[in-house]
């Protein structure tokens, strides 16, 4: 006789059953409401610029050169005024630490708001959106289209809608490349020429072909077609924003107390006398999330602090003459206490380090010398020579200038004993010039107190003693 499985059980594991298939099944399209409010205008005035920037960037020109230019083939990295070079990549990996440390800070005291504000995965949702929303219409409208079968309407509308997410999308590649290539060159490379032999041909390099469209699909599935998934489960933030947050964070908050109990009335009706809350249930705040949560079922990884739900609560609110706020940015201690801890010390301690981390990187910034040596013993002749009195050592030196103007360099001997150099003389490097040479250095025999001694070669700019840059190495000579 079979064994009955309790009830309890059976239900656990239909809903484990049920956990496993939302995993790989197909989410429903998710169609937002259009919505106007506060929130919405901060979303657009904190986008614009980011996109105007991102877009204009690429084509200001500073002292010849576009004013941020990543020449991978040269590794050159021109961003603004200065140039950097692969030694200075602690300085990259100092911003980074930086950035990520801000965007601790700024979560700890307001949640995800670069999620909902200035991401670049929301600002480029929210063209697409508005695309949706131009040639297609609001909620209703496009759910209607998308139940009717195809006509004429249908197939404009559509692929109107395609055309300016694949315009973007293209816009967005375009630029990102040239950030690699410069933009002017790059763009004269897509304009299509008619050759000698009638055939349409392109002057654009294979490489910034194939990267451009490859970001332009990138944009175009990223924004068009997998807008949620991103945010849900390819981005780590979401994953790891539950560390940072604290009962006192800033977030949107649905509040239960003033809500619940929640239901359909009528304009007119004594709601409250009937056990009725605020809200009256009309799912608007779901309609117009973005990545279709309910913040009513309480705050979830998924939700980005867009602030969408609250303008569109708020606009309810108003035609039911109710107070507003009944989704808010709020804290936990808020709705608990009525009070909110802004100054605490995780909060502060986060600020704290940030302050010192910028400061440390604009200090190290303002003292980078443009300059760099690089010394290696010539391992191709012997360790060292005698000639007369003279002892000699022979080594490979590099030099680089990687400042933005040409510049003379002499070469000195530091240590103890009258070092000199012999067969060079002062020679001028031009912007971002390396030059090897091999350098000799003699020194009287009797001066060398040990078989190995430690000098420093230092090169410095004959019109500007600041600009100087050594390293130590060994000199070899006989034992006493």
């Amino acid at each position: 006789m079979s064994e009955k499985i309790p009830a309890k059980e059976v239900q656990e594991t239909e809903e484990q059953h049920i956990r496993y298939r939302q995993l790989y099944e197909a989410a429903d399209k998710i169609y937002t409401r259009k919505v106007s409010g506060f929130f919405q205008k901060l979303r657009r005035y904190t986008g614009l610029p980011l996109i105007a920037g991102f877009l204009l960037m690429p084509w200001l020109v500073i002292d010849g050169r576009p004013a941020m230019l990543f020449d991978l083939p040269t590794r050159q990295f021109h961003i603004l005024w200065m140039t950097f070079w692969p030694q200075d990549g602690m300085l990259l990996a100092w911003l980074l630490i930086i950035a990520a440390f801000t965007l601790f800070t700024v979560t700890v005291l307001v949640g995800r708001v670069w999620c909902g504000f200035t991401c670049p995965q929301t600002v480029w949702t929210l063209m697409y959106i508005w695309a949706e929303h131009f040639c297609e219409g609001d909620r209703n409208k496009r759910i209607k289209l998308d139940k009717q079968g195809w006509n004429t309407e249908k197939v404009i509308r559509k692929g109107g809608k395609h055309l300016i997410w694949v315009g973007i999308a293209f816009i967005t590649g375009l630029t990102f490349i040239g950030y690699f290539t410069p933009i002017r060159e790059l763009i004269m490379g897509f304009v299509p020429q008619i050759g000698a032999d009638g055939f349409v041909t392109f002057d654009v390099h294979p490489a910034a072909a194939f990267w451009t469209l490859f970001f332009t699909f990138m944009t175009y599935l990223n924004a068009g077609w997998m807008r949620e998934q991103v945010c849900k489960y390819m981005c780590p933030y979401a994953r790891f924003q539950s560390v940072m947050y604290d009962t006192d964070t800033l977030a949107v908050h649905y509040d239960a107390g003033r809500g619940e109990t929640r239901g359909p009335r009528k304009p007119k009706e004594d709601y409250k006398a009937n056990g009725k809350g605020d809200c009256i249930d009309c799912s608007w705040c779901v309609q117009v999330c973005p990545v279709d949560i309910d913040i009513r079922e309480g705050l979830q990884y998924e939700c980005i602090n867009c602030g969408l739900c609250v303008d569109a609560c708020n606009q309810v609110m108003d035609k039911m003459n109710y107070p507003r706020g009944l989704i808010r940015f709020t804290s936990e201690d808020q709705l608990e206490t009525g009070h909110t801890h802004f100054v605490r010390p995780r909060l502060f301690g986060y600020s704290l380090a940030v302050l010192v981390m910028i400061s440390a990187f604009i200090y190290a910034i303002g003292n980078r010398q443009p300059l760099s040596i690089d010394v290696v013993r010539d391992r191709g002749t012997k360790m060292y020579r005698i000639s007369g009195d003279k002892v000699q050592n022979v080594y490979t030196v590099n030099i680089n200038n990687m400042d933005r103007n040409a510049h003379i360099y002499r070469i000195d001997v530091v240590g103890e004993g009258d070092y000199k150099v012999r067969g060079y003389r002062p020679m001028q490097l031009e912007e971002g010039e390396r030059f090897t040479l091999p350098l000799r250095i003699v020194v009287p025999r009797d001066q060398l107190p040990e078989s190995k001694n430690e000098i420093s070669i230092r090169v410095t700019a004959k019109d500007d003693e600041s600009m100087t840059a050594e390293q130590k190495t060994i000199f070899i000579g006989p034992k006493k």
